[in-house]
């Protein structure tokens, strides 16, 4: 006697659950990612074996390129609004509405203040292609970098100064940026490192 075939039916897997659990994971990682900004330099930070991360919010954040150029960057807008007013009225600059809020959506600041209107006025592309070959001044005869630091603890007496070298920065830059720190007497700042890892050693 043959045997009954039995006829195959096609599998159905539902897959709402599986939906359900992917949208979730999106939305969980949408929320608590941190989005790192864009600076006007690339910066290879030299390694350390601290593991201690300074905070999210209140930072001012100095930046120094191989070359010994000086950007910063502050992480709230109206900080920044604040400080770049306060500068104007240190070195007699008038910023229009425009520029005041331009200035508070960048990411990173970094020109003299002779040049911070022309600059202001640029498109985003030639802004980010000019900032990288200029810097704040911090020299003898002209220091903006101790105004920008002054008047951004005055504005927010909570900021947390933050320092973010590249490995090869000669360390006469570096000396010159803690003197200007320790001649406002912020003696208290972090070092921004990568970690060292065992392949390091």
């Amino acid at each position: 006697m043959g045997r009954a075939k039995i006829k195959k039916k096609s599998t159905f897997i539902d897959m709402t659950a599986m939906s359900d659990v992917t949208v979730l994971l999106l939305t969980f990682f949408m929320l608590t990612s941190t989005f790192v900004k864009k600076e006007p330099v690339q910066v290879f930070t030299p390694a350390s074996v601290s593991e201690i991360k300074i905070p999210e919010t209140n930072i001012l954040q100095i930046l120094v390129d191989p070359q010994g150029k000086i950007f910063m960057s502050l992480d709230k807008q109206p900080d920044m609004k604040a400080v770049l007013e306060k500068m104007g009225e240190e070195y007699g600059v008038e910023f229009t509405p425009e520029q005041e809020k331009k200035f508070a959506t960048a990411s990173a600041f970094g020109v003299p203040m002779r040049s911070m209107q022309k600059y202001l006025d640029l498109p985003s592309e030639q802004q980010d292609k000019l900032l990288k070959n200029e810097g704040i001044p911090c020299d003898s005869t002209d220091n903006q970098f101790k105004s920008w630091v002054r008047n951004a603890r005055q504005v927010n007496p909570d900021l947390r100064i933050a320092i973010k070298a590249d490995a090869s920065t000669p360390y006469a830059v570096i000396k010159n940026v803690m003197s200007s720190l320790q001649d406002l007497r912020e003696n208290r700042y972090n070092l921004i490192t990568s970690l060292k890892t065992t392949s390091d050693k």
